[in-house]
């Protein structure tokens, strides 16, 4: 429980800035599908924050997120970092190696480089330690739950516009 408050209290600190969250993952290899769960859902919701699923090349995306010019850059995915499975922990880019994320093309370093050289923003990763991540597996129920909070927690943070009657 103490690192889901802790995960809240840091990402409440993005409350009432224009964010965008990106989800980077791949749907087919369990829980590495992590990220763009999180976006699916998000969006289902219409929260505050704008939501992009970059699937596994989020270098496609550099250029939207430059002009969006966010000023907070939530980037969602499966980070190995040697934890249990589906604990969920917040970096900022220095804090991750170019092997990290073996997934996907672009090391974040890079990726999250090129946009900073372009635009002011505030970059953090939410990493998902994930238990499955093999073409065909399914999304394990650690990974699913951490999902689950995390999700609920963004809406907090980022609650959907009210239509009004």
């Amino acid at each position: 429980m103490g690192t889901d408050q802790r995960l809240f209290e840091q990402i409440s600190k993005l409350r009432g800035y224009r964010a965008l969250i990106i989800g980077i993952g791949n749907v087919l290899k369990g829980d590495d599908g992590a990220g763009p769960l999180v976006c699916e859902k998000l969006q289902q919701v219409g929260v505050r924050a704008e939501t992009i699923d970059a699937g596994t090349v989020p270098e496609n995306y550099i250029q939207r997120i430059i002009k969006k010019a966010p000023r907070k850059l939530l980037i969602i995915d499966a980070i190995d970092f040697q934890a249990p499975a589906g604990t969920v922990r917040i970096f900022k880019p220095e804090q991750l190696n170019s092997t990290v994320i073996s997934t996907h093309t672009l090391s974040p370093r890079l990726f999250t480089g090129m946009v900073s050289r372009n635009i002011k923003v505030d970059v953090y990763f939410v990493g998902i330690q994930p238990a499955y991540t093999r073409l065909g597996d399914s999304m394990s129920p650690q990974v699913c739950q951490a999902v689950h909070q995390l999700v609920q927690t963004l809406i907090d943070v980022f609650p959907p516009i009210q239509s009004v009657p």
